[in-house]
């Protein structure tokens, strides 16, 4: 049975960030997971996930200027101690919020900037990233991204993210196996979860191809989510969704699991 994790950045938008938490318990959500905390104090989150007796599975780390279409730093050369100064401060919300997963997002690469220099510096931040994590019992987890939703997004396959976790060598790192992205860049979603979930540590869904609820599109979730209890994974999985007409009048797709929970 899988333990569902909200996330709050794109479910429950109906309301204010801090009023989600209580809006997903009344759901039947134990767990939770978002983008990004640093609007608010680590306090401020860590009332919210007591109150609702909520769990956090996961948050990111900053991605630079979100604004202006930064999505992440691990692999842009050149900003080496904006992205340390940027996993110092997620560790320390982490050491208030419990979480036990951190997401690091790789970055943009330019068709006129060398990939080899990207990779480079991106297996030097994560191998430094790994160590500090380790240090406060935190997993970092890197996600290949579909570029129709962020073009020029530096990591996309699954074979690639794994072969970066090879490289660094750290046993805490492992890849975020979002099964919305892995479907748009290269499909064949069973056997590439037979062939990498040792190497998982989070994985994220949504329905294919408009992000909307699991049960709206082409994949059919009830197999996925079968086969990862076949696997033996216990892990969380993140419902990364937009919800098509309100999160809770959309969630009959789960209500049988959430209420087992």
């Amino acid at each position: 049975m899988p333990k569902l994790a909200a996330n709050l950045s794109m479910m429950y938008t109906e309301v204010a960030f801090l009023e989600r938490f209580g809006a997903a318990a009344r759901d039947g959500f134990k767990a939770v997971e978002f983008l990004f905390p640093y609007e608010h104090t680590a306090q401020e989150v860590k009332q919210q996930l007591d109150a609702h007796q909520l769990t956090l599975a996961l948050f990111n780390g900053p991605p630079g200027d979100w604004a202006a279409g930064e999505r992440g730093l691990a692999s842009r050369p050149g900003r080496e101690q904006e992205f340390r100064a940027g996993i110092a401060k997620a560790l320390d919300y982490a050491k208030v919020l419990g979480n036990q997963r951190l997401h690091i997002m790789a970055g943009l690469i330019q068709p006129n900037e060398p990939r080899e220099l990207h990779r480079s510096t991106y297996v030097q931040n994560l191998r430094w990233a790994a160590e500090q994590a380790a240090a406060v019992g935190i997993t970092c987890v890197i996600e290949p991204i579909n570029t129709r939703d962020i073009p020029g997004f530096f990591l996309n396959t699954q074979a690639e993210a794994h072969a970066i976790c090879e490289v660094v060598g750290a046993a805490n790192l492992k890849v975020q196996m979002d099964l919305y992205h892995c479907q748009i860049v290269e499909g064949d979603l069973a056997m590439k979860m037979r062939k990498y979930l040792s190497g998982v540590g989070h994985v994220q869904i949504a329905g294919v191809p408009e992000r909307h609820e699991p049960d709206i599109g082409e994949l059919n979730y009830p197999y996925l989510l079968k086969l990862l209890d076949e696997l033996g994974y216990d892990g969380y999985v993140g419902c990364e969704y937009r919800p098509k007409a309100g999160t809770s009048a959309g969630l009959a797709w789960c209500k049988t699991w959430l209420q087992a929970s």
